[in-house]
């Protein structure tokens, strides 16, 4: 049994590098085509305080809900799981205290990732009721290739799950 844990948690962590390091190879090549068509220069837009920043955030509140726009993806989250979810779920992500990577997402390789107050990794506490943070986070976002990894108090992996 020790050796199969070992096994899942390479893989695991296998898959999780090499999502980073695709994620951040994407990331470099969007900044050096001057900007075209990332989520970096729209934020850029946005900071710089312009009239097409302001057009953006009037065209985005008509769009969606105001609030929504203003919220933290993890009070996002929260908020689609509280009015969408099981019971059970919305227990869960009482303890998701935040969330990274839902607002930019490309289908090529997505990864997000949902930090916990729950303790003690792989096999703590966390590891049923993180199931279902990430079957949540799958019901609230949609990818041909997404990669939900939850994570608990101490940075540890808790789980992962498709998107």
């Amino acid at each position: 049994m020790g050796m199969k844990t070992k096994v899942a948690l390479g893989a695991v962590v296998g898959i999780v590098v090499i999502g980073v390091v695709s994620a951040n190879s994407g990331d470099n090549g969007d900044g050096g085509n001057g900007g075209n068509g990332g989520g970096t220069s729209a934020a850029a837009d946005k900071n710089a305080g312009g009239s097409g920043g302001k057009a953006d955030d009037a065209a985005k509140s008509d769009s969606g809900d105001k609030g929504k726009a203003k919220a933290s993806q993890a009070e996002q989250f929260k908020a689609f799981v509280a009015k969408n979810g099981t019971p059970k779920e919305k227990a869960a992500v009482t303890h998701v205290l935040k969330v990274q990577g839902a607002d930019q997402q490309n289908d090529i390789l997505d990864s997000a990732d949902v930090y916990t107050d729950f303790t003690g990794g792989l096999m703590g506490e966390g590891s049923g009721p993180s199931k279902l943070i990430a079957s949540a986070f799958a019901d609230w976002k949609d990818s041909k290739n997404g990669l939900v990894t939850v994570y608990d108090a101490d940075g540890e992996v808790i789980t992962n799950g498709n998107f």
